[in-house]
């Protein structure tokens, strides 16, 4: 069975790029907002990972990542954001909300796949361990 990779961004045309990387590994679900995205999940849906831009409408990346790290049930997924901010403000505050990694746009989508490639043997490595 494919891994399932959830796919947050709100230009249609960085969806359709990360859609075109992905599609032949794992099975890809593609959200215009973080609002749709966080609805998707509170209705029983898991991936096994997240990528995610930061600027969206009605709930940005920041307030995603903090929504979904203090939900109780979405904490441990991987968690990859996208951004056009070089800004180092902006990557430190991803990473101490509880984001996994920070990719700037525009993106190789070799290094993407290389990234979500070890973050995914990373999970496996720690869900075989218990979690713990």
């Amino acid at each position: 069975m494919k891994k399932k990779i959830l796919i947050i961004d709100d230009e249609k045309s960085i969806r359709l790029i990360l859609e075109a990387t992905f599609k032949e590994l794992f099975e890809v679900i593609s959200l215009d907002d973080g609002e749709k995205a966080l609805n998707y999940l509170q209705s029983g849906n898991l991936p096994d990972l997240i990528i995610c831009d930061i600027q969206m409408p009605n709930i940005d990346g920041f307030q995603f990542i903090e929504k979904i790290r203090n939900s109780g049930f979405f904490e441990d997924i991987p968690l990859i954001m996208l951004s056009g901010s070089e800004e180092s403000k902006d990557r430190i505050k991803c990473f101490e909300l509880g984001a996994d990694d920070y990719i700037l746009k525009p993106f190789n989508p070799k290094e993407l796949m290389a990234r979500v490639s070890r973050r995914l043997a990373a999970r496996e490595v720690y869900l075989k361990r218990g979690g713990i």
